[in-house]
């Protein structure tokens, strides 16, 4: 009981990343119809910039509170990223938006490229240590056996869950009663019809970009607060990860994206952690990416339009 508890813990601290991560791939997909796979290099980006301004805060306000410097160091990496997603779609989409799917594809692999290889110039190759602004010691959820240790949480891991949740909610909130939400809609269901009614399908797509942007640099630094450092490269995995959570709720549903990011973290997680114990630890974390993928070959076969999604038709 000990360890499903705190794989179930682990799980839904891990999904609750995947799902914001994935949020921004299903948002581009259901205005666009096409994959953003440079969306996982912004979360990497996110997370520097953050430990970038904690830096700077820092060192010139060294009275500042450890909640406040991380406050504000999220609301300036939220707005790089903001910045970075909304260039990209300038720079990498908009002339795509009506070429064959393979065009974009590569453009956005072109993208992640060139973000992890800006990274390095300015971050250095080395991974680096992210300050832990958030208490980390263990809160003990169980009272662990002569056998087994008790399930146990961190205030990281704690604020991470109440993030992601009041995140999800506000995200769903806005899509869904307000004057954005419902020209978000509009313009993924037929962007000509949503421009006679008086809305600009540019300034949305930008702002959804955006949007997911934002939502990348907060899963950014949630992942490196929990894991203590952050690299160029920390980005990738993450981000096929999260795509595959989208493809397992149903690309392109808000609700889907949630659903299928949690149960991802939570097979992950859950697999990794009776299969390590009992395989002693030889079938163990190093082999925890395996069920992402095995997840995704078998949604991609059974059930092509994810636990929540339906049949996309193609747009004329």
């Amino acid at each position: 009981m000990d360890t499903l508890i705190q794989q179930t813990v682990n799980g839904l601290m891990l999904g609750s990343i995947y799902a914001l991560i994935a949020l921004g791939y299903t948002m581009v997909y259901g205005i666009l119809r096409i994959i953003n796979f440079a969306h996982g290099d912004v979360l990497m980006v996110g997370a520097l910039s953050a430990l970038s301004a904690i830096g700077v805060l820092q060192h010139h306000f060294p009275g500042l509170s450890p909640y406040v410097v991380l406050l504000l160091a999220a609301f300036i990496a939220m707005a790089v990223c903001a910045l970075v997603s909304m260039s990209i779609e300038r720079l990498a989409y908009r002339r795509l938006r009506n070429a064959p799917r393979l065009a974009p594809l590569i453009s956005g692999i072109g993208v992640s490229l060139l973000l992890q290889t800006l990274a390095m110039l300015i971050w250095s190759r080395n991974p680096l240590m992210f300050p832990q602004l958030l208490p980390m010691s263990p809160i003990a959820l169980t009272q662990g056996s002569a056998e087994h240790a008790p399930a146990v949480i961190s205030g990281t891991g704690i604020a991470t869950l109440v993030v992601a949740v009041l995140v999800m909610i506000g995200l769903l909130l806005l899509v869904e009663h307000s004057r954005f939400g419902r020209a978000m809609r509009a313009t993924a269901e037929n962007p000509q019809v949503a421009s006679l009614m008086g809305i600009d399908p540019n300034r949305i797509i930008i702002l959804t970009f955006a949007l997911g942007g934002a939502l990348a640099a907060v899963a950014g630094i949630m992942m490196a607060s929990n894991y203590g450092n952050a690299g160029f490269s920390m980005g990738f995995l993450p981000g096929i990860k999260a795509f595959t959570a989208a493809v397992l709720g149903g690309i392109g549903n808000l609700r889907g994206a949630m659903l299928g990011g949690l149960l991802l973290g939570l097979f992950e997680s859950l697999g990794t952690g009776y299969l390590g114990e009992l395989t002693g630890g030889t079938f163990g974390s190093n082999y925890q990416d395996v069920f992402a993928f095995l997840i995704l070959i078998a949604v991609l076969v059974f059930r092509p339009s994810g636990l929540l999604g339906e049949r996309v038709t193609t747009r004329t």
